[in-house]
């Protein structure tokens, strides 16, 4: 039996693209479902209070996190282990607040500025007298809408 052969080359088929757009887009829409926003990096230790009667916070871009309590243990050298502030990633002064709340304030669209709440996330060991002078900081501020941050407390009926 006698082989037949084509003289010349062989051409690959050209690879056919009319899929890719369909797979770039799947792609995308699976990163941006599985991927989480991060918030802030926590420097203090935050044990929250627990509480009975918590309502949740309806809009959360319009609020504005203060964290308090000790710093976490590779923060300890540079600030000690007494309770610190923290706003979004850096130790604040109780003086800073009035220019933390008028920053996040002006960044704000004009008609959302009044509805400001700040959310005090603090340590359950936390002293009152630290919180009371962030809280006249935000008087002076005139951030009159306070939250207190607090886990719920499971209820325990024998």
């Amino acid at each position: 039996m006698a082989k037949i052969r084509k003289e010349g080359k062989k051409e690959v088929p050209a690879l056919s693209t009319s899929s890719l757009p369909d797979l770039i887009f799947s792609l995308l829409f699976f990163f941006m479902v599985a991927t989480s926003m991060k918030e802030v990096t926590y420097m203090v230790e935050i044990r929250v209070p627990e509480a009975t009667e918590l309502q949740k916070l309806e809009k959360k871009s319009l609020v504005r996190y203060i964290y308090m309590g000790t710093p976490q243990r590779e923060y300890q050298k540079a600030y000690g282990t007494e309770t610190r502030i923290q706003l979004d990633d850096a130790f604040a002064d109780v003086r800073q607040l009035e220019d933390y709340v008028v920053r996040e304030r002006s960044a704000m669209k004009e008609e959302e500025q009044p509805l400001l709440t700040i959310s005090i996330k603090a340590d359950k060991d936390t002293k009152m007298g630290i919180v009371t002078d962030v809280k006249q900081a935000l008087r002076r501020a005139y951030a009159l809408k306070i939250n207190y941050a607090a886990a719920q407390r499971m209820e325990y009926n024998p």
